[in-house]
């Protein structure tokens, strides 16, 4: 797919992190964005950077996500690239000090990152499906979610982020295959240790420790890095049904 002005684009997550830097990659080639997110204050700050729109919207509603859609198309036309970054990742273990696993967080992470992703991919694919195409494959549209390395190296305490992460690499070849006779490409990126907001909150020292974990390139992986990626898979129509690693060859340590 040709990354230009005639192209629309979702991204889901977009007000910090791993989306903002798809965004910023995306609007650069005049492709039209609208971000996703439930923090307003932030999301609205990033579009008015990257000159895109900013919709609130909640991927665990089915209502939110529809009138999101709605109000990209209003703007920018039918969306023919999905990008899935929207995502929470709290720790706890299987049982703790006497305690099982607060089964309201497995469930809330479960919903957010798995059950959301496949909300917006199933939406969004609806729409696209009906598209006409613009390549000589017959490509209409392209859709790529966010996992994590924790999906096959989940350390202690990450069991729900792990599972929901899990569960979108497993969607992936499936999804591919449901939409193929749609023109659809589906695909994941697992990132490794990535700069995001919440690694920022930490240390210096903390985060140089993070880096150090990395093989090579011994540091945190950066949005801009993601967003290449992203770029990647968007431009060569032969990525489908594929989870890709971004790690630096990091394999996790249980902790």
């Amino acid at each position: 797919m040709q990354l230009n002005s005639d192209i629309a684009a979702v991204v889901t997550g977009g007000s910090s992190g791993l989306g903002a830097a798809t965004a910023r990659k995306l609007a650069s080639h005049g492709v039209k964005v609208t971000l996703f997110d439930i923090n307003e204050e932030a999301g609205q700050a990033v579009a008015d950077e990257v000159g895109c729109r900013f919709v609130k919207v909640d991927v665990t509603s089915d209502e939110s996500v529809t009138a999101g859609l709605d109000a990209a198309e209003a703007a920018h036309g039918p969306a023919r690239i999905l990008i899935n970054c929207a995502g929470i990742a709290p720790v706890a273990k299987t049982t703790s000090r006497g305690e099982p696993h607060p089964m309201d967080m497995f469930q809330k992470v479960i919903n957010v990152n798995l059950v959301g992703t496949f909300r917006c991919t199933t939406f969004a694919a609806t729409r696209m499906a009906k598209l006409d195409p613009i390549t000589e494959d017959g490509e209409r549209g392209v859709i790529v979610s966010t996992a994590s390395v924790a999906a096959f190296d989940g350390q202690i305490g990450q069991v729900a982020y792990a599972a929901s992460k899990g569960g979108i690499a497993a969607l992936t070849l499936p999804v591919a295959r449901d939409l193929s006779k749609s023109g659809i490409r589906v695909m994941t990126v697992a990132p490794g240790i990535f700069e995001t907001p919440m690694l920022r909150g930490l240390s210096q020292e903390v985060q140089d420790s993070l880096g150090q974990q990395v093989p090579f390139p011994s540091r945190l992986g950066r949005g801009d890095e993601y967003a290449q990626l992203v770029e990647v898979i968007l431009q060569n129509p032969m990525l489908n049904g594929e989870t890709i690693r971004l790690d630096g060859a990091i394999r996790m340590a249980p902790k």
